[in-house]
């Protein structure tokens, strides 16, 4: 639609006056948190907590305040992957101002302590349990449990727009960046495309949509799948016999290689014995079986790495840095704890054991890839950031740049150094296209990075 330049005038005005109407007539439902159980003395920065109905289900958040400027900062809207993993994830692990002190823990509730270099510091961050049945979000229907990629982009986009317009309009007017990572990679640029159709199609109050930043994220699966194999034999975790008789065997593809594929599969299956004792969220670390009350077998290793559940801890014995799923185990007394409930006003009686990660969540992959989907928002002129990790063997870097040169854009300023405090933190390049511009960067300690911007 294209709009003179009266129109457009009275279209402004009309927005303005319908953000006033909102601001005067809105009952917030979210509520503040001064002090939560495990940190000492109040929180230094703004904590608010709610639910959004959608449909039949309630969505959970936690909206925590920029520490700079609230009312010029962007908003960042931030789930988590899984699918099924709380934004709890990103909240305290990631980019929030918590963390766990994980140092000589004894029982209890676990501590946590204020992360002096949190995205807080310049953005407002709302994370999102979602879909429904991730965290605290739960649904008023048995059949509303069902999801999948498209659900949950729908979901989170009914949330995003019904939180800004009934619950925080002040915040309309904001830049809003979306963001999400690993398995969310897929379900995340569907949300932008949700925000830019109905922006384009005229819909009030338009979101004041900017970019979205998206943590090594899912967006092929057979890019993805293919890129493991290839990563797994660069990092030498496979012998380069095994990868060259795999190659020709599978003619340099691994996705879906079924037992018909006889020597492929064989290859195949030799390959994932070599990796199968490797925590491959980083090759680098262990997998701390260590907390296991009974640490045997794969099935409870696996547990252990996704669930966290039923474990030993002692911290004592291992130093924190070996073991991050310590952290991830403590993430359950935490947020299952009663007193924690009750600070972060969780309604009692909806979720009655919560997990970091719901493995049994009803869902459905219905979107394979979403390459096309950043081809169509690389025109709009977006700030894009994509990152993840140079050790990670489940979504390696080396899928990441694959499906980024399919974009084909142009590059400006090739692969070079990234500093932070003078030292080298990874790599990074530069890219156009039409209004657009992208870096890309690896970081040594776990990350590669793109961004687009105008």
């Amino acid at each position: 639609m294209v709009f003179s330049s009266g129109n457009y005038a009275n279209k402004v005005c009309l927005h303005s006056l319908l953000l006033l109407l909102f601001s005067a007539n809105v009952a917030f439902s979210g509520t503040l948190v001064t002090s939560i159980p495990g940190f000492d003395g109040d929180l230094p920065f703004k904590l608010y907590t709610g639910y959004i109905t959608v449909d039949k289900t309630e969505m959970f958040y936690y909206f925590i305040e920029s520490e700079g400027n609230p009312k010029e900062d962007p908003v960042l809207l931030w789930y988590s992957g899984g699918p099924g993993c709380s934004a709890f994830n990103g909240l305290i692990y990631q980019i929030g101002p918590l963390a766990f002190n994980m140092t000589h823990y004894a029982g209890g509730t676990p501590k946590t302590y204020y992360y002096p270099y949190s995205w807080t510091k310049d953005a407002n961050i709302l994370f999102v349990d979602a879909p429904v049945g991730t965290g605290f979000s739960y649904a008023t229907s048995a059949e509303a449990y069902a999801v999948s990629d498209k659900i949950t982009a729908t979901q989170v986009y009914t949330f995003l727009r019904k939180w800004l317009i009934e619950e925080y309009p002040e915040y309309l007017l904001n830049e809003l960046f979306i963001g999400a990572d690993s398995y969310s990679g897929t379900s995340g640029p569907i949300v932008v495309k949700h925000i830019a159709d109905d922006n384009n199609a005229g819909a009030v109050p338009r979101l004041n949509l900017k970019g979205y930043i998206l943590g090594c994220p899912r967006s092929d699966a057979d890019i993805n799948d293919n890129s493991r194999i290839i990563y797994a034999h660069q990092m030498g975790l496979v012998s380069d016999e095994l990868y060259e008789a795999a190659k020709e065997s599978c003619n340099g593809s691994y996705a879906e290689v079924t037992t018909s594929q006889s020597q492929c599969y064989e290859d195949i299956q030799s390959m994932k014995h070599c990796t199968k004792d490797i925590n491959k969220n980083h090759i680098l670390e262990p997998k701390c079986t260590w907390t296991s009350p009974h640490p045997y077998g794969e099935s409870l290793r696996r547990a252990l790495e996704e669930d966290s559940d039923g474990l030993t801890l002692n911290s004592d014995d291992v130093p924190e840095y070996f073991c991050h799923t310590f952290g991830y185990a403590l993430s359950y007394i935490w947020a299952n704890d009663k007193t924690v409930r009750e600070a972060l006003h969780i309604r009692e009686g909806t979720i009655y054991d919560w997990k970091r990660c719901n493995q049994s969540l009803s869902f459905t992959n219905d979107v394979n890839s979403v390459v096309d989907y950043h081809k169509n928002l690389s025109k709009l002129g977006l700030q894009v950031l994509i990152y993840n990790g140079d050790h990670d063997l489940v979504i390696p870097n080396i899928g990441t740049q694959q499906w980024i040169k399919i974009l084909n854009l142009t590059i400006v300023n090739d692969w070079r150094p990234w500093l932070v405090d003078g030292q080298v933190a990874g790599e990074l390049v530069t890219h156009h296209k039409n209004t657009s511009v992208g870096n890309a960067f690896r970081c040594s300690t776990g990350s590669s990075i793109i961004i687009q911007s105008n």
